[in-house]
């Protein structure tokens, strides 16, 4: 209004029409006095009244060619074609888009919210087109999973109701090798079987035994058994200790005190009860220490018996308490003595503690041995036991991987039961690893342990192996040189 009445006042003035000023306070006088009207009557507010009496009209006054008519109030028509429907109209919305019939769009995202809705008529009218259900909303997220876009195109519509059988379905969702119908028919045990006859098939042409084929017992861990394995062949290399650290770390205990020391936990073993793979874990926890750290021979006793109690929490389901250990060394340490060196030890290794001893390598290759036996042979997995502790007191096999160690105790043991054949086959070729020539060193090594060459009075682990429950396998020779088989 200001800059209206400003736009009055420049304006150039006409002749015989007086220039002063018209103030409001001059147009209310001048119209109490009866007076003259402005000078220059604004016709601004008039046009201003008329536009606001005019929106106080209602909408169906207003002329057709208005610009009130060009935007019509929103309805619910938008919603409508979305939510507001039916399944029988959604489906013929989607027949009449494929014949290219216009269809109502929103402003914003009009085609997505098209395809969407197209394919969801899709999915839900399945039973119209003659396909099942499950079949179709299948495919739908597996496009969806391929990374499809969300649109769908309308002349890939079907124009009308058709029927669809199995292998089209099949065959627009993408290179399937079986169809649909069998591949749904399968179970879990089904998928396994084909896997394993397939496997099964290639290890028979090289005349390998498939000791996995009983994969149905959940015991034996047929499906992963492989694979672990596998495993466990790369970290025997990471947990091995160091085979020369007498020579090069300690000066103070000798080969000699080890093999006494591990002797003795061998009758702790039989005194409580403790299973092999405690042993086990027991002598990789002493060596993996000695490899690093200093010790002095009054605190080896105290090394051993903490490293059992570590062994035992990990292996032993009721193990046993630290007083008893502290018993056991006619309390020559404290509590507080192993409790000191259990954190020392712990901490060295970083709990380290699942490593991949002899013991574990020796349950699989015994499996493998015994896998073209009619009936298991007790012998053999006592014999074979019987050697590979035999190398636990002995320093000079830290050498040797546990998978070697564990192979030749097999090799071994079937050569000392068996001397009629070749105790070496594709079976244990494949699942040890080794070929025999490999095994040839640790073969004759571990004959002399068998042949008491080596050990002197060390004799806990033969006399352990000399009961009846053992079949007394440590009385075993074998009565030809197994040097002749390589």
């Amino acid at each position: 209004m200001k800059h209206a009445v400003m736009n009055d006042e420049n304006r150039p003035s006409n002749l015989g029409e007086p220039t002063a000023r018209v103030t409001r306070a001059r147009a209310k006088f001048l119209g109490s006095s009866n007076g003259l009207p402005p000078l220059y009557p604004s016709t601004k507010q008039d046009d201003k009244r008329v536009s606001r009496a005019s929106l106080k009209r209602a909408a169906p006054d207003k002329p057709a060619g208005s610009s009130a008519a060009c935007h019509p109030r929103k309805k619910r028509a938008v919603l409508k074609d979305v939510t507001n429907i039916n399944c029988e109209n959604l489906y013929i919305n989607c027949i009449n888009a494929a014949k290219g019939q216009p269809i109502r769009q929103d402003r914003k995202g009009s085609l997505q919210k098209k395809g969407k809705v197209e394919s969801a008529c899709y999915a839900k009218n399945s039973k119209v087109l003659g396909v099942k259900e499950e079949n179709i909303v299948d495919e739908i997220h597996q496009v969806e999973a391929e990374g499809s876009q969300d649109t769908c195109p309308a002349e890939d519509l079907p124009t009308e109701p058709t029927e669809l059988k199995n292998e089209e379905m099949s065959a627009a969702a993408g290179p399937v090798p079986l169809k649909i119908d069998s591949i749904k028919s399968w179970g879990p045990s089904d998928r396994d079987e084909v896997v394993l006859c397939m496997k099964q098939e290639n290890l028979e042409d090289r005349g390998v035994i498939d000791i996995d084929s009983k994969h149905r017992d959940p015991q034996m861990c047929s499906l992963y058994a492989a694979d672990i394995y596998t495993s466990l062949f790369a970290r025997q290399v990471d947990r091995k200790p160091s085979p020369d650290y007498m020579e090069n770390l300690q000066r103070d205990i000798t080969q000699r005190m080890r093999s006494i020391l591990i002797d003795w936990l061998v009758e702790v073993t039989e005194e409580y009860g403790l299973v092999p793979d405690t042993l086990y874990l027991t002598v990789n926890l002493i060596d993996r220490f000695l490899s690093e750290n200093y010790i002095d021979k009054k605190k080896l006793q105290l090394l051993g018996v903490t490293c059992m109690l570590i062994s035992s929490k990990y292996e032993e389901i009721c193990a046993p308490r630290v007083e008893e250990f502290c018993f056991i060394t006619d309390n020559t340490y404290t509590k507080e003595e192993v409790v000191h060196m259990e954190s020392r030890v712990l901490n060295f290794l970083r709990f380290q503690l699942s490593v991949p001893t002899v013991k574990k390598f020796l349950r699989r290759f015994i499996q493998a041995a015994q896998a073209s036996y009619k009936v298991p042979s007790v012998e053999l997995e006592f014999l074979a036991n019987y050697l590979a502790e035999l190398t636990l007191i002995e320093y000079s096999f830290l050498k040797y991987l546990p998978s070697l160690t564990a192979a030749s105790a097999i090799f071994l043991a079937r050569w000392t039961l068996d001397q009629s054949d070749h105790p070496w086959n594709p079976t244990l070729e494949h699942y040890t690893r080794f070929k025999a020539p490999e095994l040839k060193n640790t073969v004759l090594e571990l004959q002399d342990l068998q042949l008491n060459t080596k050990g002197g009075d060390l004799s806990a682990i033969r006399e352990k192996y000399k009961q009846t429950k053992f079949k007394c396998v440590s009385t075993l020779r074998s009565p030809e040189s197994v040097e002749s088989l390589f």
